[in-house]
C-alpha cells in the first residue's frame, strides 16, 4: 500500500511537470526545424538563430522589453523600498489603510489598470515609450512593497537605535545597518518586478503608442500571420539564460556554504 501511494505521487509529479515543460520543450524542438510547419519536422537547422540576429524588428523589440524591464524594475525598487520604510514606520490605522490601497492594483484586473492609465496619458501627455515605462512602475511598486515589507518586520532594531546613539545619521545608520538586512527582500522584489514588466502585455498594450513594440505585443500582432520561427528561437534562448541564472542562484550559495564550513573546520583542526 505504501509502495503504491509513492507510485501514484511520483506519476502525479511527473504529470505537473510534464504539463509545465512539455510546452516548452516542443518550442525548443521547432527552434531547430527546417520547416515553417508546426507538425512535420524538416530536419536540423539553425538558420532560424542566425536569421533572428538580422531581423531588426525582432531585435528593436527585445531591445524595447529590456529597457522596459529593467528600467521600470530599478525605478520601482528604489521608490518601493522607501515606500515601504515609511509604512513600516506608520500607525497601525495608517498602516491599514494604505496596505489596503497597496493591493489594489495587484488584485485590479489589468485591462482595468490598462484602460485607466491609457485615459490618463491621452489627456496629459502622448503616448509613448515614457507613459509604458510609466505604466510599468506603476504596477510594479506593490510588489516591490510586498516583498520589502516582511524584512522590515523582521528588522533588529536596537541595532540601528545603538548606531544612532554613537553618532550615526539617520542616512548613515540606514544604509549600513538597515539596508543589509533587507537587502533580501529588496532583491526579491527587484526580480518580481521584472519578471512583471517583462511578461506585461495587457497594460502595455493600451498605454504604448505608435512605434513601440515589446516582444509581448509584437507576437500578438503577429498571430494572425503567423509566429516567425526566429520568435521560437528568440524563446529558446531566453529560457536557456534563465535557467542557467537559476542554476547558479541556487547552487553558488550552498557552493560557498561548503567552502565556509571546510574553512572552518580547517581552522578548528590548528
Amino acid at each position: 500500500m505504501v509502495k503504491l501511494k509513492k507510485a501514484l505521487c511520483k506519476g502525479y509529479l511527473a504529470l505537473i511537470i510534464a504539463f509545465l515543460y512539455l510546452p516548452i520543450l516542443m518550442l525548443i524542438v521547432l527552434s531547430f526545424n527546417n520547416s515553417r510547419s508546426r507538425v512535420t519536422w524538416g530536419g536540423f537547422t539553425l538558420d532560424w538563430y542566425v536569421k533572428l540576429f538580422s531581423d531588426s524588428r525582432i531585435l528593436d523589440a527585445l531591445e524595447t522589453t529590456l529597457a522596459l524591464g529593467f528600467g521600470s524594475a530599478a525605478i520601482a525598487t528604489i521608490i518601493g523600498t522607501l515606500g515601504a520604510v515609511g509604512i513600516q514606520a506608520m500607525k497601525k490605522r495608517n498602516y491599514q489603510v494604505v496596505m489596503a490601497v497597496t493591493n489594489i492594483p495587484i488584485l485590479n484586473a489589468e485591462i482595468v489598470t490598462g484602460i485607466a492609465l491609457m485615459l490618463w496619458f491621452v489627456r496629459f501627455m502622448p503616448l509613448g515609450f515614457t507613459s509604458v515605462l510609466i505604466s510599468h512602475v506603476t504596477f510594479n511598486i506593490p510588489y516591490v512593497i510586498l516583498s520589502v515589507m516582511p524584512k522590515l518586520r523582521q528588522l533588529n532594531l536596537s541595532v540601528y537605535e545603538a548606531a544612532r546613539d554613537l553618532g550615526a545619521n539617520n542616512s548613515y545608520a540606514f544604509v549600513k545597518i538597515i539596508l543589509p538586512q533587507i537587502w533580501s527582500g529588496i532583491l526579491s522584489g527587484f526580480f518580481m518586478a521584472l519578471t512583471m514588466s517583462m511578461d506585461d502585455f495587457v497594460i502595455t498594450y493600451f498605454t504604448k503608442g505608435a512605434g513601440v513594440n515589446t516582444l509581448s505585443t509584437m507576437i500578438y500582432g503577429e498571430i494572425r500571420k503567423g509566429i516567425k520561427p526566429q520568435m521560437y528561437a528568440l524563446s529558446t534562448l531566453i529560457f536557456v539564460v534563465i535557467f542557467v541564472i537559476l542554476l547558479i542562484t541556487n547552487f553558488l550559495p550552498d557552493r560557498e556554504k561548503q567552502q565556509a564550513e571546510q574553512s572552518l573546520r580547517e581552522r578548528k583542526a590548528y
